[in-house]
């Protein structure tokens, strides 16, 4: 296991890199550019100035997240082979600076969905939580607006306001898009660029949706472990994988997590992993709680097992956390709960590894 870090780079993270090197058994970061538009191609320059950048605190980079897809690729436009030609050239670009996993994903319209961003715990912390009422009784485009509302002056991946200026629009190309459909436009994607990623040896890892079910009648399809083989089978190679997200994928309940975890990680097919937990308050409605078993709703200890015992040796990095000690910054990003989270999914691994020895 390589444990990683989720930094935004320092023009939209609060935290530096110096603090993030101080976390014990952190290898590296986990990236991106944040300014560029979605669609357009990662300039070289910049990517070799990021590398520089991190690889001065003695960390790497060798993960990359957020290298978003077009949404005209999503919808099957005739312009998505533009968008597809610019994000293969990204790959050679970040493969270039020695990029070993991408991670994207393919939801449409919204990214991940949250309706409170800093809920209030009992225990003075602060979190994001997700209501599947308020959800369902919310107008989209409104529902954006909020959204944006509640994050201030911080950008959100997956929430730029370039995109979701566009909302309206969006939404009406979508209305005749049905699940069958969007799986084919997923085939499309995964055709085009997955002997690339075998050409660059970039392993390109697909995010679950989440929270894992259909949002304002829009497909959301990487949700449980069927639809997952499902769209691993759409390209047999061992560089078409997932990341393996525990709080996405768990916010199903009928998700066995440790059971999806062994099946592809045996395989081969995760090549990077979420890890964080989640406290469940009715069937669909949760928050993230702390990364420990019994702040939330999950066994940590067999979901990190699970990882063990298959023999996954891929990248790792602790989720969303909370706002604590006062800290405050990009909802479910802080340094201080997910340093914790770090610290505490070691110490699960290492108990792990003496136990198989002994």
């Amino acid at each position: 296991m390589k444990l990683v870090f989720r930094w935004f780079g320092k023009e939209y993270d609060k935290i530096p890199l110096e603090y993030i090197r101080q976390i014990p058994g952190i290898t590296g970061v986990v990236t991106s550019l944040m300014d560029i538009p979605v669609g357009e191609v990662w300039p070289q320059e910049r990517l070799k100035a990021l590398k520089e950048e991190v690889e001065r605190q003695g960390l790497k980079v060798e993960v990359i997240e957020s290298v978003n897809v077009h949404e005209d690729i999503k919808l099957g436009e005739p312009s998505r082979d533009i968008y597809i030609e610019n994000y293969i050239e990204t790959m050679k670009n970040l493969a270039q600076i020695g990029v070993k996993v991408i991670c994207y994903n393919f939801m449409p319209v919204f990214d991940w969905l949250r309706t409170e961003l800093e809920r209030p715990l009992e225990d003075g912390s602060r979190t994001m939580a997700y209501r599947h009422e308020m959800v369902m009784k919310i107008d989209p485009k409104n529902f954006a607006n909020e959204f944006i509302d509640q994050s201030g002056d911080v950008e959100l991946p997956g929430w730029e306001p370039e995109r979701l200026k566009e909302i309206s629009e969006t939404l009406k190309k979508y209305s005749d898009m049905t699940e069958e459909k969007y799986w084919r436009n997923i085939k499309y994607f995964l055709d085009s660029i997955i002997p690339y990623a075998e050409k660059f040896d970039i392993k390109m890892a697909i995010h679950p949706d989440d929270p894992p079910w259909p949002i304002f009648g829009l497909p959301r399809v990487i949700t449980s472990r069927e639809n997952i083989r499902k769209f691993l089978d759409l390209y047999k190679s061992p560089y078409n994988g997932i990341t393996l997200c525990t709080g996405s994928l768990g916010a199903d309940r009928r998700n066995d997590l440790p059971a999806i975890i062994k099946e592809f990680a045996k395989e081969g097919r995760i090549h990077f992993a979420h890890i964080r937990n989640l406290k469940f308050e009715a069937e669909k409605d949760f928050y993230e709680s702390a990364h420990l078993s019994k702040c939330g709703s999950f066994d940590m200890f067999e979901i990190v097992k699970a990882f063990y015992d298959s023999g996954f040796d891929g990248y790792v990095r602790p989720d969303h956390g909370r706002m604590i000690w006062g800290e405050t910054g990009r909802p479910g990003y802080g340094l201080y709960d997910r340093a914790l989270g770090a610290t505490y999914i070691m110490g699960l691994w290492e108990a792990i590894d003496k136990m198989s020895r002994n």
